[in-house]
């Protein structure tokens, strides 16, 4: 008889945990050819010569590459896990029910590809009992594909992510920008307020959208350090798996764990999150 026993729920909470990590790594595959078809469409409607006049064309423009990627995407994702659920609004914050969730993003950054400019992807995160726990970001233009799963690290194609070995924060390319048009009067002053700390901190300071991309970069080790005052889970989750899965620290602006429930987002090379919370922490 052996003399060491370990809790039944324990080992039922491991072998769950085993199968979990065996099934997501299954669903890459799916995910990744969903996202590229997205992509193909989405190429197909890209021009450097964006005929552009008014806010409702720039509107109408958005909401139509919404839908040809979201047509693209829905359908295979769902069936690869039948029992996730869908977040309908990009645009939504906050804390998502137990259990799991598809968070896509069917054209982060519409608003470059609208325009003309390259600077967008297409995502999709698998979010488990509010913890992301697949991502996948595609970006058409190049070919590139970001993948990461927790626990198992993060890939850009066949290659292994890492983030920056960087120490000093005057070193340190950063980066931030808003969430979304309409943002209110509060976050404008905290982005202002956090870019004029920053531009006396950091190397070299970036403003731009979409959140997904910059992130990206920091799991690649090219960027260092990224910061956002807003919550979009459509726009943070992919990224914030792919650097914490990369060896980077994330947290919010004050250095607390985060969470979807927290106010604001930090990503950071570890070595380098204590000085950018401590100039994020003079911002009001």
């Amino acid at each position: 008889m052996s003399t060491h026993s370990e809790p039944m729920t324990d080992r039922a909470t491991r072998r769950d945990r085993s199968a979990g990590h065996e099934e997501d790594e299954s669903l890459l595959p799916a995910v990744v050819a969903a996202l590229s078809a997205a992509g193909e469409r989405l190429v197909g409607r890209f021009s450097t010569e964006p005929r552009l006049e008014s806010r409702e064309d720039v509107l109408a423009a958005v909401r139509e590459r919404d839908a040809v990627s979201l047509d693209a995407i829905r359908e295979p994702l769902s069936r690869a896990r039948p029992g996730a659920g869908w977040v309908e609004d990009e645009f939504a914050c906050g804390p998502l029910p137990e259990g799991e969730w598809w968070v896509t993003d069917t054209v982060e950054g519409n608003i470059n590809h609208v325009h003309g400019m390259a600077d967008w992807c297409v995502t999709a995160t698998l979010v488990r009992d509010n913890e992301p726990v697949l991502a996948v970001v595609h970006l058409p233009l190049s070919g590139e594909t970001y993948t990461a799963r927790k626990g198992a690290g993060a890939t850009l194609g066949n290659r292994r992510l890492r983030v920056s070995a960087k120490a000093a924060l005057d070193a340190a390319y950063v980066g931030t920008g808003q969430a979304k048009p309409g943002e209110d009067e509060q976050t404008y002053r905290r982005i202002g307020q956090s870019v004029t700390a920053m531009l006396g901190s950091a190397l070299v300071l970036r403003v731009s959208v979409p959140a997904t991309l910059l992130l990206v970069q920091v799991a690649a080790g090219r960027m260092d350090v990224f910061w956002q005052y807003s919550q979009l889970r459509s726009g943070l989750v992919a990224g914030a798996l792919l650097v914490a899965e990369a060896g980077g620290a994330v947290t919010d602006t004050r250095g607390n764990r985060w969470s979807l429930a927290s106010d604001d987002f930090l990503a950071a090379a570890p070595r380098l999150h204590a000085g950018a919370v401590a100039v994020l922490s003079t911002v009001r």
